[in-house]
């Protein structure tokens, strides 16, 4: 028990914590695991493998929040990271940025509903806002990713600076 309490204490006091260059990474990492648990989700519902669906966009829930709540420590205490690209991919990149970003507020209260669906037994209802959802939810997860390689791979050594 006193090392769990000593691991927790070093969380807070920064000995042991992630690093905050680590984050983005880790976010794409969680965005296209979140994308490719929904994409057996949809293949375990399409084969009526009920249980593996639920699990699959659970764990794909799970994911997400996940994902959200390292998205919001990061950028609470780095800030923003400028997008060094000029020309014709800036423009692209601030498009895929713009519908990356309004579609992630607009899902989170199709997803919730969708859950809450499911989990009630509504299925009926499930089944027609989830045609909404997944497809929405798959893009933001896929976005994501891109926006990622774009802003830290594709300009690394501009964005570096």
């Amino acid at each position: 028990m006193g090392a769990a309490i000593a691991r927790l204490a070093a969380l807070f006091t920064g000995d042991n914590m992630i690093p905050l260059s680590e984050f983005p990474a880790i976010d794409a990492t969680l965005n296209a695991t979140s994308a490719l648990l929904l994409t057996l989700g949809y293949f375990f519902i399409r084969r009526k493998r009920i249980q593996a669906h639920k699990v699959c966009m659970l764990s794909a829930f799970a994911t997400s929040s996940l994902f959200l709540g390292c998205y919001i420590w990061y950028h609470a205490h780095h800030g923003v990271t400028r997008f060094a690209g000029q020309g014709a991919v800036r423009d692209l990149y601030l498009a895929l940025l713009g519908s990356h970003t309004i579609l992630a507020v607009i899902i989170v209260p199709l997803i919730l509903t969708t859950l809450y669906r499911a989990l009630r037994g509504r299925f009926d209802r499930h089944k027609k806002i989830a045609r909404w959802t997944l497809p929405l939810w798959f893009y933001v997860s896929v976005t994501g990713v891109v926006v990622y390689w774009m802003l830290y791979h594709l300009y690394a050594q501009v964005a570096a600076r």
